[in-house]
C-alpha cells in the first residue's frame, strides 16, 4: 500500500513539529508544516513528572495537529516521542490523552533511533557524495551524534543533554556569567567523554549540524559578522564573550535570534561549544533536514517493503546465531495459525502480524546466553537493545511475546484479557509445540478456533496416536491454559 501524501509529528523536548508531504517517486515534497514552541523538557517537576499546565499546552497543540490531520489516513502518518517523553515519570498516563487529541498512536523512539532517524532525514538534504560525515543533533533534551556516508548510519549515539534542560540546569532566571558559562560548558564536555574516541576527527571528513540550536547559532554567527557561514570556532568565542557581556538573556540584542529560541540559547550554545572542543570541529555545516523528514522517508520505505525492521530482525538472527530453518517454521506455522483465530475472532490488526512474525523470529535469541530459562534472556534482549526501527512499545510487544512461548502463563495475565494478545501467544505457543523436533515434518491439518471460554483446536486423532509426546504435550499445554482461566479444546476428527 502507498500513499500521495504523508505526514510526519515530532514531539520534541523544546518544540512540537507537523510535517506534511506528497510522494512522488519516492521522493518527498513539503505541502505543509506546523510548528508549536511547548517546551515539554521545561515542565519536567523535581520529581521527574510533567507539570499540569505543560501538559495542558500540549495536549492544546495535538488538538491542532489533530484537526490538520483529519483527512490524512492513519496509515500514512508517524508520530514520535524523544527524550522528555522518554524520562517523563506520568508519561503512561499522559500518552493517551494525547494520542486521542492528535488522533494517531505516538512511539516513544530510543535515543539510538532518534539518531538513526536524524540522519536518515540529514542525509536526503545533502550531497549523496561518499565523505563520512559528524551530524550533530542538539535538541531539547538530548544530543544525538552520527557517523555516516550516503544514507546509511555507521555510528549512532544519544546523550542526556539538550538545550532546554542545560539552560534550566546552568541558566536560572536567564542569567549569563562567565562562571556559569564555564561551567556549563564543562559539564557538557564531561558527558562527551564517553563518546570521544569513537567520534574523534580521524572519523570523518564534514561535520553537520541540524534543527534548531544548530540553525540557530548559525543564523546569529552569519547575520552578526561572526562567522562566514555555517558555524566555526573562531565564531563561537566571539558570541561567548557577547553573552557574558549581556549578562542575560533579555539583554541579547542579536541579529537573527527568533524570540522562541532566545530562551533556550544559552543551553545550546553552551553544549555546541563543548562538541567543538572535545570531538575537534573547526568549521560546522548546516542543513534543513532533520528527524521529521527521517520518518517521513523511513514511512516511505515502511509502504515500499523497505522496512528497517525487518533489517533489524535479520541482523539480530545472524548475531545471536538463530537456527533460521526452525524459526521460520514455528513463524509460518505460528502466522497460519493466528489467521485462523483473526477470521473467528474479527481481528482486522494488521500490525498483529507483522509482531508476531517478528517474534517468532526472534524467540530463540535467548539461547546465545544460557539454554536455562532462554525464553527470559530472549525477553530481555528485545526489550532493552537497540534495534533500528522499532520503538519502545514495539520492542515490548516483542520482549512479552518472546517471554510467552513457554512456561506458565500466569505471568502474562494482563495480556491474555487482550483477544489480539491472547491470539497471539497461543499462536506461538502452539507452533513452537509442533516443532519441538526441530526437523521439517508433514503436520497435519489442524482447524484453530475461538470458543465461550477460550479456544478450539480440531486435529487428526491418527496423527494424534502416532505422535504421542506431541500429543501429551498438547494436553499440557490445554491445562496452562486452563489453570489462567480460559479454555483450550483438543478434539480428534
Amino acid at each position: 500500500m502507498s500513499f500521495d501524501t504523508i505526514a510526519a509529528i515530532d514531539l520534541g523536548s523544546n518544540s512540537f513539529r507537523l510535517q506534511v508531504a506528497r510522494v512522488v517517486d519516492d521522493q518527498i515534497y513539503p505541502l505543509d508544516s506546523l510548528k508549536d514552541t511547548v517546551r515539554l523538557g521545561a515542565g519536567l517537576k523535581e520529581d521527574g513528572s510533567l507539570d499540569a499546565q505543560t501538559i495542558e499546552r500540549a495536549l492544546n497543540c495535538l488538538k491542532r495537529f489533530g484537526e490538520r490531520l483529519r483527512d490524512i489516513p492513519p496509515e500514512a502518518i508517524r508520530a514520535v516521542g524523544t527524550n522528555t517523553l522518554r524520562v517523563a515519570k506520568n508519561a503512561n498516563i499522559v500518552l493517551p490523552a494525547a494520542e486521542a487529541a492528535l488522533g494517531v498512536p505516538i512511539e516513544i523512539i530510543a535515543g539510538r533511533e532518534e539518531a538513526r532517524l536524524i540522519y536518515l532525514g540529514a542525509s536526503h538534504s545533502l550531497p549523496a557524495t561518499k565523505e563520512r560525515r559528524l551530524v550533530v543533533d542538539i535538541g531539547g533534551g538530548s544530543t544525538e551524534f552520527i557517523i555516516g556516508s550516503q544514507y546509511k548510519a555507521l555510528k549512532l549515539e544519544s546523550l542526556f543533554m539538550g538545550c532546554v534542560s542545560w539552560t534550566m540546569k546552568f541558566f536560572p532566571e536567564g542569567k549569563i556569567t562567565k562562571n556559569n558559562l564555564q561551567y556549563a560548558i564543562l559539564a557538557a564536555r564531561t558527558e562527551l567523554q564517553s563518546i570521544v574516541t569513537e567520534f574523534c576527527p580521524d572519523e570523518w571528513q564534514i561535520a553537520i549540524g541540524t534543527s534548531g540550536t544548530a540553525r540557530s547559532l548559525s543564523d546569529i554567527l552569519e547575520l552578526n559578522d561572526l562567522s562566514p557561514s555555517g558555524i566555526t570556532l573562531e565564531g563561537l568565542e566571539k558570541l561567548k564573550g557577547i553573552l557574558i557581556k549581556a549578562g542575560s538573556i533579555d539583554n541579547l540584542q542579536l541579529n537573527g535570534l527568533r524570540a522562541d529560541r532566545a530562551p533556550v540559547l544559552p543551553g545550546g550554545f553552551a553544549i555546541m561549544c563543548a562538541v567543538f572542543a572535545e570531538l575537534g570541529i573547526q568549521q560546522m555545516q548546516i542543513t534543513l533536514g532533520a528527524l521529521r523528514d527521517g520518518v517521513l522517508y523511513d514511512l516511505i520505505g515502511r509502504h515500499h517493503h523497505k522496512d528497517m525492521r525487518d533489517t533489524t530482525v535479520t541482523q539480530f538472527k545472524r548475531r545471536y546465531h538463530v537456527d533460521a530453518k526452525q524459526v521460520e517454521r514455528v513463524s509460518s506455522l505460528s502466522l497460519n495459525l493466528f489467521k485462523q483465530l483473526e477470521q473467528s475472532m474479527s481481528l482486522t490488526d494488521e500490525h498483529a502480524e507483522q509482531v508476531l512474525q517478528w517474534s517468532a523470529r526472534l524467540h530463540e535469541i535467548g539461547l546465545s546466553v544460557s539454554h536455562t530459562g532462554y525464553h527470559k534472556h530472549s525477553a530481555y534482549i528485545l526489550e532493552h537493545a537497540d534495534m533500528p526501527g522499532f520503538s519502545r512499545p514495539e520492542q515490548l510487544q516483542l520482549a512479552q511475546l518472546a517471554l510467552s512461548h513457554r512456561g506458565k502463563l500466569g505471568k502474562l495475565m494482563h495480556l491474555l484479557a487482550l483477544p489480539a494478545r491472547r491470539a497471539q501467544i497461543l499462536a506461538l505457543r502452539l507452533a513452537v509445540l509442533f516443532h519441538r523436533s526441530r526437523r521439517d515434518m508433514e503436520l497435519p491439518a489442524t482447524e484453530l478456533s475461538v470458543t465461550k471460554n477460550g479456544f478450539k483446536l480440531a486435529i487428526s486423532t491418527e496423527w494424534l496416536e502416532a505422535h504421542p509426546l506431541t500429543a501429551t504435550a498438547l494436553k499440557q499445554e490445554s491445562a496452562a491454559w486452563a489453570d489462567s482461566g480460559f479454555k483450550l479444546e483438543i478434539i480428534g476428527q
